[in-house]
């Protein structure tokens, strides 16, 4: 009976530390989004951004143009065709298509070209803005003293401190290495 009594204390002294520990590891949470998109430096790659697009789409439209032009030129070309003339406006009609595949193959590229650049800056402008934001949220998670942060807007984990990770085991369980 003594010994019961005593594993009784026991288990409840451990289950009392274990509890006293779990407590001690804050979780906080904060949506990233909504931090990042509020920065004065957001602001500013969005204006970038935006003037870049605008010229990029102004240079695109003067090529569509010039492209429907063309088209409009070798339609107009074979609907005043006729039997005497026949020849003449099919060598000016095929001529005209191959410069069309061109200008097509010519606006297509550009296309890439702009989208490649577009994301080029676009990812130069919000890379230092994303590293400003999550220096600012490890050092308010060490100041508070919090094990975890959430990211609320991602449902992912910002910030971790201590903790068990499990991540060997799971692996294990799951048979990969």
């Amino acid at each position: 009976m003594k010994n019961l009594v005593k594993g009784a204390v026991v288990a409840l002294g451990l289950f009392g530390l274990i509890s006293t520990t779990q407590a001690q590891q804050k979780i906080g949470h904060v949506n990233v989004e909504e931090i990042f998109q509020l920065t004065p430096e957001f602001k500013a790659a969005q204006e970038q951004l935006k003037t870049l697009g605008e010229t990029k789409q102004k240079e695109l439209e003067g090529m569509y143009t010039e492209f429907q032009k063309k088209e409009t030129a070798a339609n107009e070309k074979l609907r005043n065709r006729s039997e005497a003339n026949k020849d003449q406006i099919d060598a000016e009609v095929n001529a005209l298509g191959q410069e069309l595949q061109q200008m097509q193959t010519r606006i297509q590229e550009v296309q890439k070209v702009a989208r490649e650049e577009f994301e080029k800056k676009q990812q130069e402008l919000m890379a230092p803005i994303q590293t400003k934001v999550m220096n600012a949220i490890n050092t308010v998670a060490k100041e508070k003293g919090y094990a975890y942060v959430l990211d609320i807007a991602a449902g992912g984990v910002v910030y971790f401190q201590g903790g068990e990770d499990i991540s060997a085991d799971v692996k294990t369980k799951l048979g990969v290495q």
